[in-house]
């Protein structure tokens, strides 16, 4: 039986940490060696454990199958900073191993030699790596089942898919399919889901296989743009699946000649890609569903606690928009009318309403769940979660009330006197200062990880301000 090479200090990861304990080192390696074995009848070659970038994109080392016992012991190590957007590499910089977690093993369905893992990212001694996306979400997780809570999240994902250019400095996009000019919108037309069925087949029968519970798919608002829809999950569970899901729609589309973005708005004149968040809280010992109540004194039917979730992500929502929104581009998306002076029904207001579509929160009729329609689909979902259930369970420590539910269509950017409305960030310097000032974050994020992500943000910032754009050409250049 293989032993890991080298001193490694890390017990491997199998199951909960009471059942680690639990097991002997013997059995641990033991229970490896087999697994090992089982991937190697599958035809498995390699494995990953893939720890998730500031960006949400899976990073990983890739070893040998017979070498899996060494993986799960944590033999592969890294120097993540920068390279994952967040802060420079010093030379003297201390390593970090990643330890997967076997319990979010999936082949590939697409290339059956690799199997996939999420991973921590560990210091030694095993303290969390404290820009590891995944271990924050972990740590406010661990928080809410010291309140006897759990977090469920059930995400509707959206995407544009295109045929990339043969010329590399070509940021054109032609759609994978067109609608023909439907207005006021393509959304859920037919023809442009079957115009790209060898595409959308590929990748359902791929997420079908690897346990995401897929409902429904469909065209959205923009020509080649696509929505998934599929089974809710524990918090961390649905990040692990968002992360393998990126991964695996870009490599599906690449094996038909396509290319996928999750760019919030890649051209002007398309609707924006949101990642919606439906929110759930639940009992951490029964798994009982703690949103709804029938004697609801509004006669709606939700919770004091539903109420107080809400409340707290309204009263953090300024500060969430650097991590739910996190691009420039995001808020070229979140605004309340189209290019074409149609209403877009992109949240710009931190309110919430029943069904109401532009509000920030919806309470929808037809699940227990608090809908969050300002993600978006460039936003890392581990992060995003994170500090979405953080401003929820200080809603709940603090019993806030949001007043009444919010009934007028919030398709005006100004305040119009709306009830329980106040204005989110218009641009990404609003929100990162907002974030760079907020208490709250400051008890989710370590310290470092606050100060370079507001750094990069304002980088980020600076360099798009700082760049003339087609539009200012064409509205100044002989008009003044």
């Amino acid at each position: 039986m293989r032993r890991c090479r080298g001193p490694l200090r890390h017990q491997p990861f199998l199951g909960s940490r009471k059942e680690q304990n639990m097991k002997t080192a013997y059995e641990i390696d033991a229970a490896h060696f087999q697994l090992a074995e089982k991937f190697t009848d599958a035809g498995v070659k390699y494995a990953m454990g893939a720890w998730i970038d500031i960006h949400g994109r899976s990073k990983a080392k890739v070893v040998p199958i017979d070498l899996l016992s060494d993986l799960l012991a944590g033999s592969e190590r890294y120097t993540p900073r920068g390279i994952t957007g967040l802060g420079s590499m010093e030379p003297h910089e201390d390593e970090a191993v990643a330890i997967p977690d076997v319990s979010t093993a999936r082949v590939l369905p697409w290339d059956r030699r690799f199997v996939w893992m999420a991973a921590d990212l560990l210091r030694e001694g095993e303290e969390p790596f404290d820009q590891c996306p995944r271990s924050i979400l972990k740590q406010q997780l661990s928080r809410a089942r010291e309140l006897g809570l759990d977090f469920k999240l059930g995400i509707e994902t959206e995407l544009f898919v295109f045929r990339p250019s043969d010329d590399p400095r070509s940021s054109y996009l032609a759609p994978v399919a067109r609608s023909g000019g439907l207005k006021p919108c393509p959304a859920y037309d037919a023809e442009a889901t079957l115009d790209a069925a060898d595409f959308l087949d590929d990748l359902v029968t791929a997420m079908q296989e690897t346990g995401f519970g897929v409902y429904s798919f469909d065209q959205e608002g923009g020509d080649g743009q696509y929505e998934f829809d599929f089974a809710y999950d524990g918090a961390l569970e649905m990040a692990d699946k968002i992360s393998f899901f990126r991964t695996m729609v870009r490599q599906i589309a690449k094996r038909h000649e396509l290319a996928v973005t999750f760019m919030p708005k890649p051209y002007t004149e398309a609707w924006g890609s949101g990642h919606h968040y439906n929110m759930s809280v639940v009992s951490a010992d029964d798994g009982r569903n703690l949103m709804t109540d029938d004697e609801d004194p509004r006669g709606i039917g939700w919770s004091r606690l539903a109420y107080s979730f809400a409340a707290g992500i309204m009263r953090h929502a300024d500060a969430l928009a650097a991590v739910v929104t996190p691009t420039v581009n995001s808020y070229k998306r979140l605004n309340p009318r189209l290019a074409d002076g149609t209403a877009s029904w992109a949240p710009v207001w931190s309110a919430y309403g029943v069904q109401n579509r532009s509000c920030m929160l919806r309470l929808p009729r037809n699940r227990p769940a608090i809908e969050n329609r300002v993600v978006d689909s460039a936003a890392n979902t581990y992060l995003a979660a994170a500090f979405l259930l953080a401003a929820g369970l200080d809603g709940i420590r603090d019993s806030l009330d949001p007043g009444d539910p919010v009934e007028v269509a919030l398709v005006d950017s100004r305040d119009a006197g709306k009830s329980n409305g106040v204005r989110l960030p218009r641009n990404l310097l609003e929100a990162t200062d907002a974030f760079a000032a907020s208490e709250l974050a400051a008890t989710v994020f370590p310290a470092r990880f606050i100060t370079e992500y507001v750094d990069m943000k304002y980088a980020e910032w600076e360099s798009f301000h700082a760049t003339v754009t087609d539009w200012e050409r064409d509205r100044y250049l002989y008009s003044l």
